[in-house]
């Protein structure tokens, strides 16, 4: 068992780690003060790991139960190296709205991810044999700071015409609030600002209702009806106990062709989280990162077999560990086993699922941004030089295909548009462009003006 990472040894007495010491992987508090922080785990992934599948149309227990399932997989692949609770990704969010809007179901949608799933996974098995130097050389941080992006960015027409005009106000109050939490929260209590305002906003819809009756705005159509803002009737018919819907995915080419792009940035999130613990623990774990994404990939897969949501590592995650100082595996299956049993209660589901369009529109104007935001963060930390254009040239062009929409239509039956065809401008266009490029731009060096005046330089000497 303890080759399986599940059998851990007691840090000190069991009830705070001494003082500037860390709680390892192979350790564990006290049961009961494990059990508290796989509570405080899941917590910390309520906001993105809950608005996620709802905003992919996917039924937020099965997701829910899926990301406890997925959690377990991944300790046990990892062999408990890697502590991690692996959520609902919202990486997947663009594409989701994407196949839906040319007519996918949910089942298309299911169908593309797993796809994307497999893709990972042999990803992953090939960083196993090959090293990680095989990431770095297809997928430079150029590349995937870009592709991370244009991802991000993409989904903002759907805040734009789907959520925010539901109850334009209270999207600009959630908005205000989810900010403020973000910025001036510290501790445990930033890092689950969003699920803080859903909180918010859910209170704010149900006492607007009372006051001022029901809105007169579209209700998910495009036709302005009245309707409530928060409608719980959903809530009461629900079940306390019971199994979550599932269901089969399908495929069709279109959709895997929309939803492939987001391997990238699931390669990058998993190489991220896998280094942050490494340096977070001071145990190097390089090794594992094949693994991890192997992990990642086949836990994906079986969520989405069954109609649930692709998973991810999540850094929500990392901070609650930061803050306690607690890296144990246990607390993950703590957390692993609080999920499952989530996602048995159908009425807490339907809770989660009447979350107002209004107060989504205040949460996805921040929370699309955030991931977006997540590929610049990706170049701060690369250093990678926007003035030379090997790198600036490829981004450009396929942020603004990805962002805009642009499409290119191939046959009367296919096209490529979006982050599809983005992605795909910024990984052939960088690799084409470095073969032709001439010696001294392939060195890094700046080639266009970084805007310091020459006359603030100094003379040689």
């Amino acid at each position: 068992m303890g080759g399986l990472g599940v059998r851990w040894t007691l840090h000190g007495d069991g009830k705070t780690p001494a003082p500037g010491a860390v709680v390892r992987p192979d350790e564990r508090l006290s049961w009961p003060r494990t059990f508290g922080l796989g509570a405080q785990h899941v917590v910390a992934m309520f906001g993105a790991s809950f608005v996620a599948p709802v905003l992919m149309g996917l039924d937020p227990n099965l997701a829910i139960m899926m990301s406890g399932v997925a959690t377990a997989i991944f300790l046990l692949s990892t062999r408990g190296r890697v502590p991690s609770y692996l959520g609902c990704s919202l990486s997947f969010v663009g594409v989701a709205a994407t196949i839906r809007a040319s007519g996918g179901t949910s089942a298309t949608v299911t169908g593309a991810v797993l796809v994307v799933g497999a893709v990972l996974f042999l990803v992953g098995l090939t960083v196993q044999r090959f090293g990680a130097r095989i990431i770095h050389a297809a997928m430079p941080p150029v590349v995937t700071g870009a592709v991370v992006m244009l991802i991000g960015f993409n989904l903002a027409p759907v805040t734009a015409s789907t959520y925010w005009p539901q109850d334009q106000w209270t999207a600009l109050l959630v908005m205000l609030f989810t900010g403020l939490a973000v910025v001036c929260l510290r501790g445990f209590f930033s890092r689950i600002a969003i699920f803080l305002g859903l909180v918010f906003g859910y209170a704010l819809s149900w006492v607007l209702d009372r006051v001022f009756g029901k809105i007169h705005s579209p209700a998910g159509g495009a036709e302005a009806v009245d309707h409530w803002r928060l409608d719980l009737s959903a809530v009461a018919h629900a079940d306390w106990i019971g199994l979550p819907s599932f269901h089969a995915p399908s495929f069709e080419w279109s959709a895997i062709l929309v939803a492939l792009p987001v391997v990238i940035a699931l390669v990058a999130e998993n190489a991220g989280h896998v280094k942050a613990v490494g340096e977070m623990t001071g145990d190097p774990l390089d090794d594992e990162l094949g693994t991890a994404i192997a992990a990642d990939g086949a836990a994906s897969m079986l969520s989405t077999a069954v109609g649930g949501p692709p998973n991810t590592t999540y850094s929500e995650n990392i901070g609650v560990m930061a803050a306690t100082r607690v890296y144990s595996t246990a607390a993950y299956w703590a957390a692993a086993f609080f999920a499952l049993l989530f996602g048995l209660c159908p009425k807490f589901g339907a809770v989660v699922a009447a979350i107002p369009g209004g107060v989504l529109g205040g949460i996805t104007v921040i929370l699309y941004g955030m991931i977006g935001l997540l590929g610049a963060q990706i170049w701060l930390n690369a250093k990678v030089d926007l003035r030379n254009p090997l790198n600036l040239v490829p981004a450009a062009a396929g942020i603004i295909i990805g962002v805009g929409g642009v499409s290119l239509k191939i046959t009367d039956n296919f096209e490529l548009g979006g982050i599809a065809l983005g992605t795909l401008v910024v990984i052939t266009g960088y690799h084409t462009l470095r073969a032709f490029a001439p010696a001294h731009l392939k060195t890094q060096e700046p080639l266009l003006d970084s805007g310091t005046s020459t006359y603030d330089e100094k003379p040689p000497a």
